[in-house]
């Protein structure tokens, strides 16, 4: 691995950091700012390489979409947010690579939600397409694989 590759594994591991650390705060309008126009963020079910145009999939979202989850979540819209998720997650096994003008992050986490005196843990990988712009990273696919999307999901409102 040479610096420029040390350099780039580097910053996607400061920028995913950056919005696990968002999204667990409840940031959504800094999180929303982090996604390139044309973009997708997607959470499968069932099998992590279905169709989602032909399978049902927890969340698939394009920007538009996106949107309208902060603002249903920043509000008092989203009632099964009501009191909030308290979140920390862990990110790790980080592997980055450069393909073209897109960079590809493969990523692990595992996710504590607290809510209701109720405990629950998320854990799964993460594929992130990210796009280098002059203001830094912005996401253009967040893929996420959750480790049992073959199971009953329960109440999946905040941002995993």
């Amino acid at each position: 691995m040479n610096a420029t590759d040390i350099d780039l594994q580097r910053a996607v591991e400061q920028f995913l950091y950056r919005e696990a650390r968002v999204i667990d705060a409840n940031d959504y309008k800094t999180w929303v700012t982090m996604w390139a126009e044309e973009c997708l963020y997607w959470v499968p079910s069932n099998d992590d390489d279905s169709d989602p145009q032909k399978k049902v999939a927890l969340i698939y979202d394009d920007h538009k979409q996106i949107e309208d989850r902060v603002w249903r979540l920043s509000g008092m819209h989203a009632h099964a947010q009501r009191p909030k998720s308290r979140l920390a997650r862990v990110i790790s096994n980080i592997e980055v690579e450069q393909k073209g003008d897109e960079i590809v992050a493969y990523s692990a986490f595992m996710l504590c939600e607290v809510r209701k005196n109720e405990t629950r843990f998320w854990a799964g990988r993460n594929l992130h397409v990210l796009e280098q712009t002059p203001d830094g990273f912005v996401m253009k696919l967040k893929k996420v694989m959750l480790a049992n999307n073959d199971t009953v999901v329960s109440n999946l409102t905040f941002i995993i």
